[in-house]
């Protein structure tokens, strides 16, 4: 029978190669301040465009990787609101969006309130505010009982579930969650060990425990937002690790499998999550460029007239739109008749600022020309 982690003698005393790691966690750190740097220098509106397009991902992709499909522009209205950010007309969010954006903002926001019992079981209980998880009633804020069964951690579809590991049994999870909390807490834990692997490590021992019924790993990848932000000292979140652990979700389960039935030397799980750390930083990067692309547009049309459904479309164009825009996605997204649609469009074609795509189907498609794509400094 396989051993698990959390089944050894010496759990959780976690060791890994702090030589072999310098290298990419100078590297890491290197990054992150040219990466605060580059924020603080966009100014205050772009600063927050950026960081709400990033907090965006962060809530969205989160959700994706288990298999919950939120809406985006629900997500958006709903971090706009909280952080008074104005983004014209605001869309109605339901409870489940509502629920995610308040734990990622309370595990951003107030990074230095201590990580305690009751905050999780706060943050559970706003990620379940039904008391179901699909048509399963859960426990919500509290940890699993004992007559939920065993918890395994598993990927897949149904019918085609991979089991990775076990979790501990519920009887240990007052013990074991404790012993974590304390770890995060510790003054002198936190002065010897870089905290970006304190980020790591904490995320790696919360899901290996997994304490709740379901949300384990949505509330794992918020306790990674909160470590990053204690390790810049800034709430400002400029890089989304969800979206770029849901990029390389087979990887991470790869990982997760493989540390789990492994033994506590965890150097490879470690250097595994610091390149992920640097790959979200590049995607860091296309949503600064995106948002500086925007304003740049914005500012060679500022005297001509655009109509709102105009703004709304090409503002989605640069923010990275999802497939092929055509008449019909205009004219359901911007809720106008099929006429108008198209009426919009061609005003924006004779303009130079749309273009018809090359035929490639049934449905002409068009998008921004080379010209307003590039930019101009």
């Amino acid at each position: 029978m396989t051993a698990y982690i959390h089944e050894l003698p010496d759990w959780p005393h976690f060791q890994w190669d702090e030589k072999h790691l310098a290298v990419k966690v100078a590297a890491v750190r290197y990054r992150q301040g040219r990466m605060l740097g580059a924020l603080e220098r966009l100014g205050i509106k772009l600063r927050e465009e950026a960081i709400l397009r990033t907090l965006t991902e962060e809530v969205v992709k989160s959700s994706e990787i288990e298999g919950e499909i939120l809406d985006r522009e629900q997500v958006r209205s709903s971090l706009a609101r909280r952080l008074g950010i104005d983004v014209g007309a605001l869309k109605p969010a339901d409870r489940d969006v509502e629920g995610v954006v308040d734990m990622i903002l309370d595990a951003t926001r107030d990074y230095r309130k201590p990580l305690t019992a009751e905050r999780l079981f706060g943050w559970h209980a706003a990620l379940f505010p039904t008391g179901y998880s699909g048509l399963h009633k859960i426990a919500v804020g509290k940890w699993r009982t004992e007559e939920a069964g065993a918890m395994r951690v598993v990927s897949g579809a149904i019918g085609r579930e991979r089991t990775h590991f076990e979790a501990p049994e519920a009887k240990r999870l007052d013990k074991e969650m404790a012993a974590f909390l304390e770890w995060v807490e510790d003054k002198a834990v936190e002065s010897m060990v870089d905290p970006v692997l304190r980020a790591a490590i904490a995320h790696l021992w919360f899901v290996t425990i997994h304490p709740f019924e379901d949300g384990n790993g949505r509330i794992g990848r918020a306790i990674i937002d909160m470590m990053l932000a204690r390790a810049e000292k800034s709430a400002q979140r400029f890089y989304s690790m969800s979206a770029q652990i849901r990029k390389e979700r087979g990887k991470y389960y790869d990982y997760l499998e493989e540390t789990q039935k492994g033994d506590l030397d965890i150097t490879d799980h470690l250097e595994w999550f610091l390149g992920c750390m640097e790959r979200a930083f590049d995607g860091a990067e296309i949503i600064l460029k995106d948002v500086l692309r925007k304003a740049r547009f914005w500012e060679r049309h500022s005297g001509e007239e655009f109509n709102v459904r105009q703004r709304n479309i090409l503002n989605r164009l640069m923010e990275g739109f999802e497939g092929k825009l055509t008449s019909s996605k205009w004219a359901k997204i911007t809720k106008c008749s099929q006429d108008t649609a198209g009426r919009d469009i061609e005003d924006l074609i004779k303009r130079h600022i749309l273009k018809k795509d090359a035929a490639g189907g049934r449905s002409t498609s068009y998008s921004l020309v080379e010209s307003e794509i590039n930019d101009k400094q």
